[in-house]
């Protein structure tokens, strides 16, 4: 009884209050007492930039909300060789419901913080909670936009497109705070050049010489070779090609 006390005020698990996938993400689909519920079960942890959060072909026992953070989704062939396919960002939802192994491997690209619950505990309250499921479906078909999108980028959009568009991306989501009338931003790049380079379909030497482009341009600004300042988002929207 102490210990409900503890974890709870005014119904919201003290877990709960100030998490921002709460306000933004799935959870903010279930009311107080499923929150509670979830929370007895749910853990939060920081991952270091590099470590696996899902492997490919992994059976899924867990989903996670991503608190802070940016994590990489990569596609393996037989022989080794990767893809990066996909970013995510805070408060997105890692794991692929209704199914018993993970089709995709998940990697903290930068220091990342997560809530992590068992996947029986939320597939019971989705039983329970329509409306979590509207908001599950709603973020696949945004990542299905997207994917769209991103196929745009790289089938028909030139390297300095490529470029830009994919620091517009990074702009628009690595703060979920930021307002969405902004103009503008800064931010570390989640990834390095090659990763970058893989991301895009273009080599090393094509990426860095787009961003050297963009900055002496004056779209962007760049220090210590990873943080990226945009003072007109508007100007690199129109870099994008969009």
């Amino acid at each position: 009884m102490t210990m409900r006390q503890d974890i709870h005020s005014s119904g919201i698990p003290v877990l709960c209050q100030s998490c921002e996938a709460r306000h933004r993400g799935v959870c903010g689909a279930l009311d107080a007492e499923q929150l509670a519920g979830l929370a007895k079960t749910s853990s939060r942890h920081n991952v270091e930039p590099g470590v696996e959060l899902i492997g490919d072909a992994e059976t899924v026992d867990n989903y996670s909300n991503l608190l802070s953070g940016v994590v990489k989704l990569t596609k393996s062939l037989s022989d080794g060789r990767q893809q990066i396919v996909g970013l995510q960002f805070a408060p997105d939802f890692l794991g692929r419901p209704f199914k018993a192994e993970s089709a995709i491997n998940a990697e903290a690209a930068t220091a990342v913080s997560v809530c992590s619950f068992p996947k029986a505990a939320i597939e019971r309250i989705m039983k329970e909670s329509p409306e979590l499921e509207h908001r599950l479906l709603k973020q696949t078909l945004n990542e299905l936009d997207e994917a769209r999108d991103w196929m745009v980028t790289l089938g028909r959009k030139s390297a300095s497109e490529k470029v830009a568009s994919f620091l517009l991306m990074i702009a628009r989501n690595i703060d979920p705070a930021l307002d969405p009338s902004a103009q503008s931003t800064s931010f570390d790049l989640p990834l390095i050049r090659a990763d970058i380079a893989d991301f895009l379909g273009l080599t090393i030497e094509t990426v860095s010489r787009q961003l050297t482009r963009l900055r002496s341009d004056g779209v962007i600004r760049i220090e210590n070779n990873r943080e990226v300042t945009v003072d007109n988002l508007t100007r690199l929207q129109r870099r994008s090609g969009v």
